[in-house]
């Protein structure tokens, strides 16, 4: 008598399965791993996740399918030594984690995001017992920290980086990474082509739900305001806050009305970026006002004209897709940014205003003609809105399920769910 075969769950075809997720950040606060959870968790896998903790956060969290390890070690930037010692000993503590629950109940995947590369050794056992290993590759660490401490190209801790990148490529599964320019980096010097995908980080359409433009017929330009310019995120030397406040030294006398309000945490760099913009005169034209919630950079970013992407020129900010493009053009608004092949990957000359990366000159140049164009920006921002359009979430969601669904399911139950979907 033959076996009657079983119905396909076409909602949810990876219920019942068993994951890992290790992570060396906080849980839930950063979002691309929160995203991968969620993910997860609607796709009906029983997920553990092992992630860093706050010495006042629970060590041990549960809910119906979803069980949390918090280590407390402190995420805090210093030297290589003292990374690689929390690197280290978060490695073997979420092995430990991971071989302990496996010997319970095998894990069908286990998925890693870096950084570090190598924290995809605390899959190995899971992975000897038959686990699928995914390694999120956020960020490529041989440009990160080249550009974090200055460091040469063909340096020894370079290469010894680049080195580790290719040992951990090599005992995932599959490989996930955030643009096309990384893909294509990786690709080019540890990885085949087609083990990666790419599974770009935009905004959550639940805090930054799509805005129209507003035409230009709506924009009354006889009436004198402010034209204010914004930036928000992390302000560090990279990211080129200094470099807008250059440019905005050039343009004061010819943009009268000109504003820059800055949001993000507090850091060193920043009070040196404010000290040269009180010297400059510029004290009241540059405002910082702090932190801010996703949900209340969606009330400050409307109120402003134009976003900026103000970035220096370093091996890393060349390949970076910033997030915050989406999460302005989401809102309707133009931006300004540099002219980097992680940029121009996806956007033209339609759909962004460019400057030359790390010039302050080519940036107050385009300030001051997106102020004296104002009429252009609406149609600027709504070509960028149709490119923010093919990678919202949703679509990048689906692009990750089928990515897990390729590892986990067999090729023909992947075919009799594809069938069933027709």
């Amino acid at each position: 008598m033959a076996t009657p075969s079983r119905p396909v769950n076409t909602t949810r075809p990876l219920s019942g399965k068993h994951a890992a997720m290790v992570t060396f950040s906080a849980f839930p606060g950063d979002p691309r791993p929160r995203r991968a959870v969620e993910t997860l968790l609607r796709q009906g896998v029983s997920l553990d996740l092992v992630c860093l903790g706050e010495a006042d956060e629970p060590k041990r969290e549960a809910s119906e399918n979803l069980r949390i390890w918090r280590i407390p070690i402190t995420q805090q930037r210093g030297g290589k030594l003292s990374y690689a010692y929390r690197y280290a000993s978060f490695i073997f503590l979420s092995a430990l984690v991971l071989a302990v629950r496996c010997l319970r109940r095998r894990y069908d995947l286990v998925y890693i995001h870096n950084m570090p590369d190598v924290l995809v050794a605390s899959a190995l056992f899971p992975k000897a017992l038959g686990a699928k290993v995914i390694l999120d590759l956020h960020d490529p660490m041989p440009e990160l920290m080249t550009t974090i401490y200055s460091l040469a190209p063909n340096s020894f801790a370079v290469k010894a980086m680049r080195s580790l990148e290719k040992w951990s490529l090599a005992r995932a599964h599959q490989v996930l990474t955030v643009n096309i320019a990384c893909q294509r980096i990786f690709a080019s010097r540890s990885c085949p082509a087609e083990k990666i995908s790419v599974i770009m980080n935009s905004p959550d359409e639940q805090i930054f739900p799509l805005r129209p433009v507003r035409s230009s017929a709506a924009l009354d330009l006889a009436v004198p305001k402010p034209f204010v310019v914004l930036y928000h995120g992390s302000i560090v030397e990279r990211n080129g806050l200094d470099l807008a406040v250059k440019a905005f030294a050039e343009i004061a006398e010819k943009i009268p009305g000109a504003e820059l309000r800055i949001f993000g945490r507090r850091t060193p760099f920043l009070d040196e970026v404010l000290a040269e913009a009180n010297g400059n005169g510029l004290g009241d034209r540059v405002s910082y006002r702090g932190p801010r919630t996703l949900e209340e950079l969606v009330t400050e970013i409307e109120a402003g004209d134009i976003g900026i992407i103000p970035n220096q020129r370093n091996a890393f900010t060349d390949i970076n897709t910033p997030t915050r493009i989406f999460e302005y053009l989401v809102m309707g608004k133009p931006v300004i940014a540099p002219r980097t092949q992680g940029i121009t990957d996806y956007f033209d000359e339609q759909s962004l205003f460019f400057f030359e990366s790390g010039n302050a000159s080519d940036l107050a140049q385009r300030l001051e003609h997106c102020y004296e164009h104002r009429d252009e920006l609406p149609a600027i921002a709504a070509r960028g809105q149709q490119i923010y359009l093919a990678h919202t979430w949703p679509e990048e969601r689906k692009k990750l399920v089928q990515a897990i669904e390729n590892l986990l399911l067999p090729a023909e139950g992947r075919q009799a769910l594809a069938m069933a979907l027709e």
